[in-house]
């Protein structure tokens, strides 16, 4: 009997064509194997082996097999790949505007939000409405008296006060000081006069100056958020107008604008001011002391342009919650530098309003105070007498300085220009002292929204229309 070879092998369809896998071994036997999968190579019928040619000619089949496989897989991913991109530029060509929006929302989405970007200026109360100001009155030892006479000239019910006598002022001096804010009732009842009581030790010409002031811009803000301007002043200033002239004239003008003295042009300060560096003691002790020099200079700030000019300033609220809260780091920076700067109250508000992008163009080069010098000036005013008098009136100024304790200018000015009486309160709308003995007005007092404007609304207003209507406003600012 002839011996019949029979293949291994797998059969898989792809389309309509019938592959055939071949096996590795073949086997040479009487009668095909039983099991289902292996099946004579021609399907039909068995194979007879009579030759090495017919078994070279069956590896050349399969091979071929193989091959057709191949390309026909080539062929559909071909095909596939084709109707994808025909679809796709269908689909571009008329829908591309929408395609372009939502690529561009998508790029919009995934922008990255910066803390700064989520920040922006607090709103102003708006023009035409009454504002309301918070005052810094400062004093050091044996300013009590004078510290007292200088709130009550200046006091009004809309407004904000925070009174501080530094701590090298004595004990007793401080708690006299303290007792008259808390037992007089105006004060009691409206409670918008507040006493810094963790006192700070100032300095003169030094760094603590700055701190203590934005020390009791902080305690005003916490107090109280709807006020509208900061101004700093001394027991040693004093006003030339009364409050109901200051907030009439006020109340047309921009609660944005900053009233603050300043110029780049630092001249001879640069050398004795700028390069030098300061320590002042009241920054770690508790014994007032100078400020002391130390033998090192240093070169003048590349990272931001040094301004300088007077210590007496009307800032915006928008720039003070700045300078406290400084959503980007300038207020630090430049405040960390003025820490070793003689006189820096002279040179820290203006270096850093003139190197903040919201705020260089809020500037009004003004202090708002007549001021007596030298020309050139020198590092103290003139004290102002009775012979300054017609000036300061003339200088169309809100408040000047200095003044000595107990000067008798100052009675002239509550006579003539205040309408105050000897320890009691200027008049007003609020307040009306027909009466010559009532000296403590709290059950006089009326509406306070509702202002008396006289002589010095006038002068005000001339001041300020002349330097906002003044061809080089803009000139003048931050230059």
């Amino acid at each position: 009997m002839e011996r019949v070879c029979y293949y291994y092998y797998y059969i898989w369809r792809v389309g309509s064509i019938e592959v055939a896998n071949e096996r590795r071994n073949h086997q040479c036997a009487l009668h095909p194997p039983a099991h289902s999968s292996i099946y004579p190579f021609n399907l039909k019928t068995s194979l007879s082996v009579s030759s090495p040619m017919e078994t070279t000619n069956l590896n050349i089949n399969i091979k071929q097999l193989h091959k057709k496989k191949t390309w026909f897989v080539s062929l559909i991913l071909s095909l596939l790949i084709s109707t994808i991109l025909i679809l796709l530029s269908i689909f571009i060509s008329s829908d591309s505007s929408s395609l372009l929006h939502l690529y561009r929302t998508r790029l919009i989405t995934h922008i990255p939000h910066f803390v700064e970007s989520k920040l922006s200026l607090s709103p102003t109360s708006s023009t035409n409405s009454v504002p309301r100001i918070a005052y810094l009155i400062s004093g050091s030892t044996g300013d009590g008296h004078t510290l007292k006479r200088t709130l009550q000239a200046l006091y009004h019910p809309r407004n904000y006060y925070a009174v501080h006598l530094d701590l090298e002022a004595p004990a007793h001096e401080r708690l006299e000081l303290a007792n008259f804010l808390t037992n007089e009732p105006l004060f009691s009842n409206l409670g918008n006069v507040k006493m810094v009581v963790k006192a700070n030790l100032v300095t003169y010409r030094g760094p603590t100056m700055v701190t203590t002031t934005l020390h009791a811009a902080s305690i005003l803000l916490k107090e109280a958020a709807d006020w509208d301007w900061f101004i700093n002043l001394s027991a040693s200033d004093y006003p030339l107008l009364t409050q109901d002239d200051l907030l009439h004239t006020l109340s047309s003008i921009p609660r944005h604008l900053n009233f603050i003295e300043h110029t780049s042009d630092i001249g001879w300060k640069e050398d004795h001011r700028a390069k030098p560096v300061i320590i002042d003691p009241g920054l770690y002790s508790v014994n007032k002391s100078d400020v002391f020099w130390v033998t090192e200079k240093r070169n003048v700030p590349t990272a931001y342009r040094l301004f300088t000019g007077s210590a007496w300033m009307m800032l915006s609220r928008q720039f003070v919650e700045y300078c406290l809260w400084g959503w980007d780091n300038l207020p630090r920076l430049v405040l960390m530098y003025h820490a070793n700067v003689l006189s820096s109250p002279e040179g820290y508000f203006h270096t850093v309003i003139c190197n903040a992008e919201e705020f260089r163009n809020t500037t009004v080069n003004h202090d708002l105070h007549f001021i007596s010098w030298d020309n050139p000036p020198k590092q103290h005013p003139h004290y102002l007498t009775i012979d300054n008098y017609q000036r300061m009136v003339d200088s169309n100024a809100p408040f000047a300085r200095k003044f000595g304790r107990n000067e008798p200018v100052l009675d002239k000015i509550d006579n003539e220009l205040l309408g105050r009486k000897a320890d009691g309160y200027v008049p007003g709308r609020w307040f009306s002292q027909a009466n010559p003995n009532v000296t403590k007005p709290i059950s006089f007092l009326r509406n306070i929204t509702e202002l008396r404007p006289g002589p010095g609304a006038e002068r005000l207003k001339r001041l300020i229309n002349g330097l906002l209507s003044a061809e080089d406003f803009q000139t003048k600012q931050c230059s």
